[in-house]
């Protein structure tokens, strides 16, 4: 019988597997997307030590200086710094990139699927909501403002994540990889809208309306197949301007154009069949900018905090905002998206397929809790760049990402064998077509 058939439940009623092998073409797809956010994550990982080395160098005052020079035009009130250019302006590219991938997902990949799109969904929803939950109940009497900072440990960065799966050599089933990686998609797609409807309080809604004409010429030209980068570029720009000048973070700009962008050609550009549209051209040419280069440099920006040796990194993992992020990213994220799995199979009546066991469910939850590139940029937001509680936000930040990423890696490690035993199991000659036989039937 094949691994992702339905059996029975002890009860005889039937059951469903709750992490299905997804076809042959999208476990190549993703098998490349994480090799690119591997290159991605090491890259960021690198951007982050020379921060925090820099920082707390005799040369800290260099690095302060830098991040608060200003550049742009003050007539058009984007005269910013450079850490605001990197929070506003790069990650926008890095979110473009996430509205592309979230929309390919939902519209052309195995999660067209509302019955597999359920379970990352509810999962991501469920790793929001208990790390905000544990955030807000420690510091429910901290006062002064402390509780704006709620939505801090509930990002995940994916490009980190990848990175530990790498490093720890682990034959996670591509199906679980997907989980992971759609997890992390709609996780920022999350953070997105946490960012436009609880980060924005005053609106110019004249902008925000002007923003709509650029947007939707885009949306216009992308659907032609307009590839041309001298109409493309400015339109994005001009949207990205009006979305900052609206008052609503300008990072929300860039989902939105990715979601313009096409997954399929049109019927009337010959059907489906015909070949994709152009998000994933987008992607091919712009997934290595953001990955390689506007993430670590946000990274660069956001990550140099001056601990102000021991006494300094005690004095900032005592403050409660500090500590309500770490449990939110170590303990809420697991709890989240783990408990939020095993009630969906509960309820469901759903199992886990391939050889899978919780344990290896509770690595990926842990792999979650490494919220890094988006974390950093509500901690900013909720708190302020450069003020004393925004340096012990990047602590939390960083201290619970590495504790996460610690005993993920420690969990994924410790079950390498068995992945590798079960990968050995599950394959099979190949076809002369090249797609091995356990992928027929999804073809």
């Amino acid at each position: 019988m094949p691994h992702d058939a339905p059996t029975s439940a002890s009860q005889g009623e039937p059951t469903t597997p709750l992490f299905r092998r997804g076809s042959w073409s999208e476990a190549q797809r993703i098998s490349t997307l994480l090799r690119k956010e591997t290159v991605g994550g090491a890259l960021l990982l690198v951007a982050t030590v020379i921060a925090l080395v820099w920082a707390n160098s005799p040369w800290s005052a260099s690095y302060d200086a830098l991040m608060d020079l200003r550049v742009g035009p003050a007539a058009l009130h984007l005269d910013l710094t450079l850490a605001t250019w990197a929070a506003d302006g790069l990650l926008a590219i890095f979110f473009f990139v996430v509205g592309l991938e979230l929309k390919r997902e939902f519209i052309a990949g195995d999660l067209r699927d509302p019955a597999r799109a359920a379970l990352p969904i509810a999962a991501a929803v469920g790793g929001m909501a208990v790390p905000a939950l544990i955030f807000t109940a420690i510091n429910l009497r901290t006062g002064d403002g402390a509780l704006n900072g709620w939505a801090i440990p509930t990002a995940t960065d994916i490009a980190f994540a990848v990175a530990v799966l790498a490093v720890v050599s682990t034959h996670l089933p591509s199906a679980l990889r997907t989980f992971l990686l759609t997890l992390a998609v709609v996780d920022d797609l999350l953070a997105v809208t946490v960012i436009a409807v609880f980060y924005t309080s005053d609106i110019n809604f004249v902008a925000l309306a002007l923003t709509l004409i650029p947007l939707a010429l885009f949306t216009v030209a992308v659907q032609f197949r307009i590839r041309s980068w001298w109409i493309l570029i400015p339109l994005a720009v001009v949207t990205w301007v009006l979305m900052h000048e609206s008052g609503i973070h300008a990072t929300v700009a860039g989902v939105l154009l990715g979601f313009a962008v096409p997954v399929l050609r049109s019927k009337a550009a010959g059907g489906p069949d015909a070949g994709p549209g152009l998000a994933e051209h987008f992607e091919h040419r712009i997934r290595p900018l953001s990955a390689g280069v506007a993430v670590p440099i946000f990274a660069f920006c956001a990550a140099g905090v001056t601990v102000g040796g021991f006494s300094g990194l005690v004095d900032a993992l005592s403050d409660r905002i500090a500590l309500g992020i770490i449990a939110g990213l170590v303990v809420g994220k697991a709890v989240g998206i783990l408990g939020t799995t095993f009630l969906v199979s509960k309820f469901t009546r759903a199992r886990l397929g391939g050889g899978l066991r919780w344990v290896d469910v509770l690595g990926v939850s842990l792999l979650g809790g490494i919220g890094f590139t988006v974390s950093l940029l509500l901690g900013d937001l909720a708190f302020g760049v450069g003020t004393e509680r925004d340096d012990h936000v990047k602590v939390g930040v960083l201290t619970g990402s590495v504790i996460a990423a610690t005993i993920a890696a420690i969990v994924l490690r410790a079950r390498n064998r068995v992945y590798r035993q079960i990968e050995r199991d599950e394959t099979v000659d190949d076809n002369d077509d090249g797609i091995p036989d356990v992928y027929q039937r999804d073809v």
